[in-house]
């Protein structure tokens, strides 16, 4: 079955879906401009302007009609009169209003889509192994770099191109490259400092294949390092194994983050770990479901997520260690597999 057909199947009102991502996945079609009508029935009509015609004419099993430009301003004279459900999360309060001004009864749904998302398929899944992979590639030539003396912008510079060069299609997200003092915030900026021996050096990096996101941190030690230092590393490594031993079908995204804080909490850190451990991933590099103190998600074979732990602490710095992982019934997949023992870079 379809992923249309699965949408439909679980439909009592047409579904109006305008988020790009929703309805690339979907359909297959990529448009910042367009917006998908699935009916209860099956029937899905794919609505976008003349620019992406072309690419929208090689989209089977729906019906094209063309609008102009302002796709909402159109949708409201198409829709007019019609009850239909609107994606609550993925909507503008302009568009909204635009629609319903035409005379629609729009019906307010959340998370619709975003629920088939969440279970990946194998296709799915091979494009995201095969980004974490070239995550392992970049950071097998890091650990290969001198980075004393150069700049945290210069080295995220250096992540974006060897990751391109690697054969990703581009970055998941703005790599975080976060040395020393920097490292003490979660998302630190790349900076113009430059790196020093004796601290930290966290990078935080992703790239894409096939439109799908790899996610992955490892943490540095520059030249020697301190004890303290030393000391922070080995617990957020002790509590990211914690966590990914936690990681199973079944579990609730509230217990797994909270096996990651155990250690944490006993050495009296906690108030140094102040994010969720960590988060879903598909076609979007933040997804449903999420591992956080304030989950109720229930994981389930064939999730990914991301596993984080991370300490920061003001005027001494930060580490951060993340894998990505498939759930399955028995525990985890580990898609990152470079080595997180604590490497020293010169």
């Amino acid at each position: 079955m379809s992923r249309l057909d699965l949408l439909a199947a679980g439909l009592t009102d047409p579904l109006l879906v305008t988020d790009e991502v929703n309805v690339r996945y979907l359909s297959g079609f990529q448009s910042s401009n367009c917006a998908l009508l699935v009916e209860p029935d099956a029937a899905v009509t794919l609505f976008t302007d003349f620019r992406y015609l072309e690419a929208a004419r090689a989209v089977e099993g729906v019906e094209l009609v063309q609008t102009r430009r302002d796709v909402a301003g159109a949708l409201a004279d198409l829709l007019a009169g019609r009850r239909v459900g609107f994606e609550a999360s993925r909507i503008s309060y302009a568009q909204w209003e635009t629609i319903a001004a035409g005379g629609a009864d729009l019906v307010a749904t959340r998370g619709v889509v975003e629920s088939l998302r969440i279970v990946k398929d194998e296709v799915e899944l091979d494009a995201i192994r095969s980004a974490a992979a070239i995550s392992d590639d970049l950071y097998e030539a890091l650990s290969n770099e001198r980075v004393v003396g150069r700049s945290e912008k210069e080295l995220a510079w250096w992540v974006e191109r060897t990751f391109r060069e690697l054969g990703a299609d581009g970055l998941a997200f703005d790599s975080i490259v976060a040395a020393g003092l920097n490292g003490a915030s979660p998302h630190a900026h790349p900076g113009d400092n430059v790196i020093a021996e004796g601290v930290l050096l966290t990078v935080d990096a992703g790239c894409v294949v096939g439109g799908y996101c790899s996610d992955c941190t490892r943490t540095f030690a520059v030249g020697e390092i301190s004890a303290e230092l030393a000391e922070v590393y080995d617990l957020v490594a002790r509590a990211q194994l914690d966590g990914l031993a936690a990681v199973r079908a079944g579990a609730t995204g509230y217990d797994v983050d909270a096996a990651s804080r155990t250690a944490i909490t006993e050495a009296q850190m906690a108030e140094h770990y102040g994010h969720g451990l960590g988060h879903g991933l598909g076609l979007e590099v933040h997804e449903a479901p999420v591992l956080r103190p304030e989950s109720t998600d229930v994981l389930a074979a064939r999730n990914v997520v991301t596993v984080e732990p991370g300490l920061y602490l003001p005027g001494v710095g930060g580490c951060r260690i993340e894998d990505l992982v498939v759930v399955t019934e028995a525990g985890c997949e580990i898609l990152t597999s470079f080595t997180k023992e604590m490497l020293t870079l010169a």
